[in-house]
């Protein structure tokens, strides 16, 4: 049975209800320690990925000549000519795709896509569906354009190349950039689309909750995770590639989480807007950790008896407080993995459930920040109600 007909079929077996495994590099090939490709599962079966890749929600296509990006009114599908799709292997996997080909970039896209996806639909507890239909049933995904930048929009998310360290770095390789252009699409599909001009902050709002989705999506790779806490020994409260977002190369940040901006020191600027909301979300983030941290018995440090832990005490007074705790830390990668995981799932739900109390027409910070307070009283982040509230207040959006 070929791809074609053993997608088609819908035949399924208890093994192709584990999904479907695919190669991601959780950042791009050229950062240090991240040159290997890491397997991934994606909750769609087997049977029910066909060549492309496609399923009932997306598609991959690889233009045949070159292809100008998309801007209304020409919108998908594209109608042109197309170079073979990525086929999956005789098990119905695309793992197995040789690296530095087009239909590795092709699936690599895929992955990407299904699994921010898969990621906060978990969050939410329910499929969430594209904002543009039904005028379109499944998203398109191009993986290459001689092109710049790259995009999501009604229909589409389609992808260019970079060439700033002078060498082609494809961004359909680049998991933030994807995991970014869907956390705006996802955003869209829980809380809808404004009909008319929102507030200044909503435009800011996406940005930074964007770049946290991406953030958080990252925290779901175990090479990530585990050159993170092998790195710092558990410690991130001191800088770190936790904290940088898009990465272009060894040096450049696009954008810090951690950082100390409040919404007095930024200017209207939508990316500089973003900042202080963006740091707010990962402040959340640490601090929860660091709290269960402490009441693990992993660290000696609790944030609760801070203000503000990272502009209180020094990196250098941090890291003596943390001395005993980061040099036994050694030997508990696994105790420190698992207390990353328990904020970071614990923050991603407060996240994507407070989408759906927010309305796009009247969104600004205070009101996002009001709907996480909500979320989390409301779900298992009960009793980190307060840090929710002191790290929004910090930034000066309460």
């Amino acid at each position: 049975m070929d791809a074609s007909a053993r997608w088609q079929s819908g035949v399924g077996s208890a093994a192709s209800r584990l999904g479907t495994r695919f190669l991601v590099f959780p950042q791009p090939p050229f950062i240090q320690g991240y040159e290997r490709p890491e397997m991934i599962w994606v909750s769609t079966p087997p049977d029910a990925i066909g060549p492309g890749p496609a399923d009932r929600r997306m598609y991959v296509i690889d233009p045949l000549l070159e292809k100008q990006p998309y801007q209304f009114p020409y919108l998908p599908p594209y109608a042109g000519a197309l170079r073979p799709p990525a086929v999956a292997g005789p098990d119905g996997h695309f793992d197995n795709i040789p690296l530095g080909t087009p239909e590795f970039e092709a699936a690599h896209a895929y992955a990407c896509v299904r699994r921010v996806l898969d990621i906060c639909e978990s969050y939410v507890g329910r499929e969430i569906p594209w904002f543009f239909e039904p005028t379109y049933p499944r998203l398109e995904i191009v993986p290459r354009l001689n092109w710049d930048n790259a995009q999501s929009g009604y229909g589409f998310l389609e992808m260019g190349i970079d060439e700033a360290r002078g060498t082609t770095q494809p961004f359909a390789l680049n998991f933030d950039a994807v995991a970014h252009e869907i956390g705006h699409l996802v955003i869209f599909g829980v809380m809808g689309v404004p009909r008319f001009d929102p507030p200044h902050e909503y435009f800011a709002y996406h940005e930074a909750v964007a770049d946290f989705i991406a953030l958080i999506s990252l925290l779901h790779f175990d090479t990530a995770l585990d050159l993170l806490l092998r790195r710092t020994r558990g410690n991130l409260l001191i800088n770190n590639e936790l904290d940088r977002f898009g990465e272009l190369s060894d040096e450049k940040q696009v954008r810090r989480f951690s950082h100390s901006l409040r919404m007095s020191d930024v200017s209207t600027e939508v990316h500089d807007l973003s900042k202080p909301f963006a740091g707010a979300l990962f402040d959340i983030l640490i601090e929860i950790y660091q709290v269960l941290l402490f009441e693990r018995g992993l660290s000696d440090l609790d944030p609760r008896d801070f203000r503000d832990l990272r502009s209180e005490l020094s990196e250098e007074e941090i890291e003596d407080l943390l001395s005993a705790s980061l040099a036994a830390n050694d030997g508990r990668l696994f105790a420190l993995k698992s207390a990353l995981e328990e904020a970071r799932d614990l923050v991603g739900e407060i996240m994507v459930r407070s989408w759906e109390l927010l309305d796009p027409h009247t969104l600004d910070y205070r009101e996002a920040a009001e709907a996480m307070v909500v979320a989390a009283e409301s779900g298992r982040a009960s009793r980190f109600v307060e840090s929710v509230v002191d790290n929004f207040a910090w930034r000066e959006i309460f």
